[in-house]
């Protein structure tokens, strides 16, 4: 039987550089201290002899696993999944794998199974994607400053002693409801996420916020719940209006629910936007398409995963170096209005 060739090591790399392996782990390592041109020469050799560094050979060596652990739920939504992204590409840049761990309910309170199995596989640092529902942050109180890893939360309120990265949820709803103001509505509805969510609250303070800086009062009959669908959205729109039937303009929490709104008013025969103003939230690839297109407010998603993990890898470099205790920090995107044919300003009154 022919025998395979055997795996390429790093003394064959030095060998056939004619360098050291300390050189040659210096070169693996991006350090600064290596010649321009051995530099160039040892990356030509590790290319023709497809060397592979040993990952867990360098874990061993270093004692970490070069492994950030993941928590997080719902991939098959459009926020989600494009948080996975960024924090995949973050990771890579960082020279990092990630061990994901999928939460089905993710109001769920009790995380202790799931916290210790990710614990369990030796992982550098974690980041928390699961929003905050209900109760389903309480074990940070107890568990927090226990955890023998760095965290990184996303979309959860800022707590002292806390490393969160979140987008600025309130100012969203405030920037959205104002530019409905500012186009010539009058009397700007809401439907909401599940007001057990946070974002869901911030986004109704945001609402409220700009409704008290026009001197309009945000009365309970402009609030519909949503819980995220367009079935939701459609339904809260006809809720809507029969309790409010002068709603001009409605901001929706989220662009899924912003569709089913839109499904609602061509059944009333209600114009969009010369009758009624929307805009929806998330920016999602297909609201263009919607008709007429939806003015929404895009939160980058992307970004946030790769905030995380740039907040969470510095954390990790330095209780490694021996550095100062890094501070706990709240990190808060910028979110941006995008405006389309859905808000373009209410009807002239006669």
């Amino acid at each position: 039987m022919k025998r395979t060739k055997s795996t390429v090591t790093i003394q064959d790399v030095a060998k056939a550089a004619g360098v050291s392996v300390s050189t040659v782990s210096r070169v693996l390592n991006h350090k600064d201290d290596v010649a321009p041109e051995t530099y160039e020469k040892v990356q030509k050799v590790i290319g023709r002899l497809r060397y592979h560094p040993s990952k867990i050979a360098r874990s061993l060596v270093q004692g970490r696993s070069f492994t950030l652990g993941v928590v997080g739920w719902g991939l098959e939504y459009f926020g989600p999944s494009r948080t996975l992204s960024g924090i995949e590409q973050g990771a890579s840049e960082l020279g990092y794998v990630l061990l994901l761990s999928l939460m089905r309910q993710p109001g769920n309170s009790d995380v202790g199974p799931l916290l210790h199995d990710v614990l369990a596989r030796q992982v550098d640092g974690i980041v928390w994607a699961v929003p905050e529902i209900g109760s389903n942050r309480d074990w940070i109180r107890q568990e927090a400053s226990r955890l023998p890893v760095p965290v990184v939360f996303l979309s959860m309120q800022p707590q002292p002693n806390l490393s969160v990265v979140t987008v600025d949820n309130r100012g969203a709803g405030r920037i959205a409801t104002r530019h409905l103001l500012d186009a010539g509505y009058q009397n700007v509805g809401l439907i909401t996420g599940p007001l057990a969510w946070w974002e869901a609250r911030q986004r109704q303070s945001g609402w409220q916020d700009a409704l008290k800086e026009a001197g309009i009062p945000d009365e309970a009959n402009l609030v519909v719940e949503g819980d995220w669908t367009a079935a939701s959205g459609e339904r809260g729109l006809h809720r809507l209006l029969e309790q409010r039937p002068d709603v001009d303009a409605v901001f929706v929490s989220n662009d899924q629910m912003a569709l089913g709104a839109l499904q609602a008013v061509r059944k009333l025969g209600v114009r969009v936007p010369e009758d009624l103003g929307l805009v929806g939230f998330d920016d999602i690839p297909e609201s263009v398409y919607f008709y007429p297109p939806l003015s929404t407010v895009r939160q980058d998603m992307v970004e946030l995963g790769r905030c995380a993990v740039r907040e969470l890898g510095h954390t990790i470099e330095a209780t490694r170096q021996g550095k100062a205790v890094v501070e706990p920090k709240t990190i808060l995107l910028k979110p941006e209005l995008i405006i389309r044919e859905s808000s373009l300003g209410a009807k002239p009154t006669e």
